[in-house]
């Protein structure tokens, strides 16, 4: 019963990651379109994304060349955290 619930766990944090990576790629891809910053959606993607980069670029300079890194970091830390979490639950 105890395997079943941690299976059930990591399954749920992994899909949680997997969908974050998405939310991470259409935020960096409506940064190219300079979408309507009053639009529910664009401002529900800016707070879900902003505390991430704010952490990263707190340690790591993230602006190189006039482009910011901290989406493709931060994606790079997810798939780091995925895999370790699915070789350590399977």
């Amino acid at each position: 019963m105890i395997d079943a619930l941690l299976s059930s766990i990591f399954t749920v944090v992994l899909s949680i990651i997997f969908l974050y990576k998405w939310v991470i790629i259409i935020s960096a891809i409506l940064t190219w379109v300079k979408p309507d910053p009053y639009n529910p959606i664009v401002q529900m993607l800016y707070r879900l994304t902003e505390p991430a980069y704010a952490l990263i670029r707190k340690y790591i300079p993230t602006v190189f060349g006039g482009m910011d890194l901290a989406p493709i970091i931060l994606i790079f830390a997810l798939i780091f955290l995925e895999t370790f979490l699915k070789n350590l639950a399977f």
